[in-house]
């Protein structure tokens, strides 16, 4: 951990958020975000779900990337009239939102993102997802670094659904002086085990909050299986979601409970400068 970033003065509120969006529809998609931000009242922060603007639905994404896809400027700048309704909704709520979308860059680059929407209603792609799975290789390009997203005093790591399968990403933000760890997600129906080992885990490793948010709903095998929650830095979960229906989960992030877990569990000043020094093997 980066011993000079200093712990948050106060609390934070923050919303992790389970939901449906419909494949293609970025403008209605946008719509039904501005409304759960609506119901995240008094939350600085809300989560929702990986690819939640165009819908985590590969046929869709592969047939239509220009109806699909938020068109990025150099600086990351989003300027798309479908984002409207969920622009207004962050300034009139006073809340960071931080939602999944699928983004084309001046390069040619496609990209899952996440895109952050700022008090202001300025909607800026802030960080591209650098672990891509399985098919999604074959529709998006890998990001190539990570982001830091500030709020009030707290750091939050940014992550992306596959990211957070990987202990070292969560660490890297942790090394950069995280406090949180934000991860949109599309967990299929099946996998309930690993969404709850995976993000609680990276909560306990780093000794940091993990706010999760996932896709509910839709038709095989593109269903979604929910349980968006929060994990406070022992990773134990603050809230949590049922497997299905829509949800807006929120919890409080104590600066004092994160203060007293990193002084129990001391993992992130111990840990080794170099993992990979010499091993002995033995023969059984």
């Amino acid at each position: 951990m980066n011993q000079a970033t200093p712990l948050p003065a106060h609390p934070l509120t923050v919303a992790a958020v389970q939901a449906e969006p419909v494949p293609g529809d970025v403008a209605g998609n946008a719509a039904t975000a501005a409304r759960l931000v609506g119901r995240a009242a008094g939350a600085r922060i809300a989560v929702l779900p990986e690819l939640f603007l165009p819908a985590y639905h590969p046929p869709t994404l592969a047939a239509d990337p220009t109806g699909t896809d938020l068109a990025a400027a150099a600086d990351g700048l989003v300027d798309d009239p479908r984002l409207d309704p969920l622009r207004q909704a962050a300034r009139g709520a006073g809340t960071t939102v931080v939602v999944g979308a699928a983004v084309r860059h001046p390069d040619g680059r496609r990209t899952i993102s996440c895109l952050v929407v700022d008090t202001a209603g300025v909607a800026r792609s802030a960080y591209d997802k650098q672990q891509i799975w399985g098919g999604e290789r074959e529709l998006f390009d890998a990001g190539r670094r990570g982001a830091t997203l500030l709020v009030d005093g707290w750091r939050f790591g940014l992550g992306i659904c596959y990211d957070g399968c990987f202990p070292e990403h969560g660490r890297a933000a942790a090394a950069d002086g995280a406090h949180g760890y934000l991860c949109p997600s599309g967990y299929l129906a099946g996998s309930q085990h690993r969404r709850d080992l995976y993000y609680a885990a990276r909560a306990l490793d780093n000794t940091m909050y993990v706010v999760f948010a996932n896709a509910v709903g839709g038709a095989d095998p593109w269903r979604f299986n929910g349980g968006a929650a929060v994990y406070d830095p022992e990773g134990r979960p603050l809230t949590r979601g049922a497997d299905a229906g829509e949800d807006v989960l929120l919890a409080t992030l104590d600066p004092a409970a994160l203060a007293a877990t990193r002084a129990a569990h001391t993992m992130l000043g111990d840990r080794p400068a170099d993992d990979g020094l010499p091993r002995t093997v033995l023969a059984g």
